[in-house]
């Protein structure tokens, strides 16, 4: 997932870009096309499609480029046959430097053919644009990591430090995790240094022209919550006014009413400072405000009219499914409801639950965690051997284009890498237009001159990372 950031853009009077002019492609991306290609015609999304097909498919690829059975693994769990994952390794020279991971899910939301214009399993180049599931969401980066450790192996290039490269299953499906079970079980393959990941791309003007690259630097933690009511219940005929649902609903619209606390770290301190100049007059004047005194109610009642924003500040809640209620004809004994909250990162689960309690403030509404607690951990540091070699790459194909750290309001799958140690940046260079592309939607398109420059771009910065000290 990766186009939560392209809203709040949008806001700032951007229009959606004209379709760009397809180009004639280079020896180099024809070939990479070719493997893009058989990445996105495999189906890999749930309930019938397979992940195992896309790991088996990219580990030949790899193969047939000279790398060693031992250094490709494709990892399946039992229980879980056709979500298979696949962990690579470019071996570096240096055995005391870290390893950098290269991570992308290949699994893909479901398409239905009926649905879309273009069948969503077969990719299509059309008036400069590819259309298929997954176009961009999220195997135009897995198919880049795979292209780029196949050119450096073909290049002869020798890395300073080991160069990892997973392609997981399950980002957009709970039933299994593939970079968890990695984790768990796996670690010593994937373990690094630092991880490039998906979560930032590059945003375009209405004419095509690049407005802002982003980084990633730290998420928001997913976490569900379950308020529960009951009641002995009774004949409808004789209400009284102790009800679940009357109960349910108080405790709902207090959620609603409360705002937590806004909160700046580093990222975002960055982020709006960033944006400030590229936003319009009245907003960016409310960023550069509210950056320079967080308590300053008017530039935080301008800036939070963004939904996107508002996020970016402070831990959110909403209700998002409800359920009460056995009869029509008589009083509930039960009333439940999901609320869904996305955690600023550091603040504990726990912590969270304990302040919607407060806010219910009612004895007869409990508030529990619903479903399992997302792990938590600390934004990743935009160190200057981080940013250096990004600035470095991004100017050689996007002179004077800002690049603007960004904090994830949804979920990717960096999370939990993050939570077991290892620090995360969503590094894409795929520049799209606000509306984000039909990304989780119909008619799933990418710009190919924007592919084809990301891939540019991650290629030089990958080899960048590696030699660096």
């Amino acid at each position: 997932m990766k186009f939560w950031m392209k809203a709040a853009v949008a806001t700032a009077a951007l229009m959606l870009p004209a379709a760009a002019n397809a180009q004639a492609p280079r020896a180099d991306q024809q070939a990479f096309r070719g493997l893009y290609k058989e990445m996105v015609e495999i189906d890999s999304s749930q309930p019938n499609g397979s992940c195992t097909a896309v790991a088996q498919a990219m580990s030949a690829r790899l193969k047939a480029a000279g790398f060693a059975d031992a250094d490709l693994n494709v990892i399946a769990h039992p229980d879980h046959p056709k979500e298979g994952n696949l962990v690579a390794v470019l071996h570096g020279t240096d055995a005391k430097a870290k390893p950098i991971l290269l991570l992308a899910h290949i699994d893909v939301v479901a398409a239905k053919r009926e649905d879309w214009t273009r069948d969503p399993f077969t990719l299509i180049e059309e008036n400069g644009w590819f259309y298929g599931r997954g176009a961009s969401d999220d195997k135009a980066q897995a198919a880049i990591w795979t292209d780029s450790l196949i050119r450096m192996k073909q290049e002869g290039f020798k890395p300073k430090r080991d160069i990892k490269m997973a392609l997981t299953c399950g980002e957009e499906n709970g039933a299994y995790n593939g970079i968890s079970h990695l984790i768990a079980q796996y670690r010593p393959l994937i373990d690094a240094g630092f991880a490039l990941n998906e979560g930032a791309g590059g945003l375009l003007d209405a004419n095509d022209k690049p407005v802002s690259l982003e980084i990633q630097s730290g998420e928001k933690i997913y976490q569900d919550f379950q308020l529960v009511s009951t009641n002995p219940g009774g004949h409808s005929s004789r209400p009284v006014k102790d009800n679940a649902i009357y109960h349910l609903s108080a405790a709902l619209s207090a959620i609603g009413a409360y705002e937590f606390p806004i909160r700046f770290n580093d990222t975002t301190r960055g982020y709006f400072t960033r944006m400030a100049p590229l936003v319009d007059a009245k907003a960016g004047a409310a960023m550069k405000a509210l950056v320079a005194d967080p308590t300053n109610a008017d530039a935080l009642a301008e800036v939070t009219k963004d939904p996107m924003w508002n996020s970016m500040l402070r831990t959110t809640c909403v209700a998002t499914l409800v359920n009460a209620g056995h009869a029509t004809n008589a009083l509930p004994q039960r009333a439940t409801a999901n609320v869904n909250c996305r955690i600023l990162p550091g603040t504990q689960v726990e912590e969270v639950r304990k302040t919607l309690e407060q806010v219910v403030g009612d004895p007869k509404v409990s508030v529990a965690v619903n479903g399992p607690i997302s792990p938590v951990g600390p934004a990743p540091v935009l160190t200057p051997e981080m940013m250096k070699p990004l600035e470095r790459e991004a100017a050689k194909l996007w002179p004077n284009v800002p690049i603007v750290p960004i904090m994830q309001t949804g979920a990717t799958d960096g999370k939990y890498l993050i939570a077991a140690g290892i620090p995360t940046y969503g590094v894409e260079g795929l520049f799209t237009s606000s509306d984000g592309d039909g990304i989780h939607g119909l008619n799933e398109r990418v710009r190919v001159k924007s592919l084809y420059d990301a891939r540019d771009f991650l290629y030089a910065l990958v080899k960048d990372y590696a030699v660096s000290k």
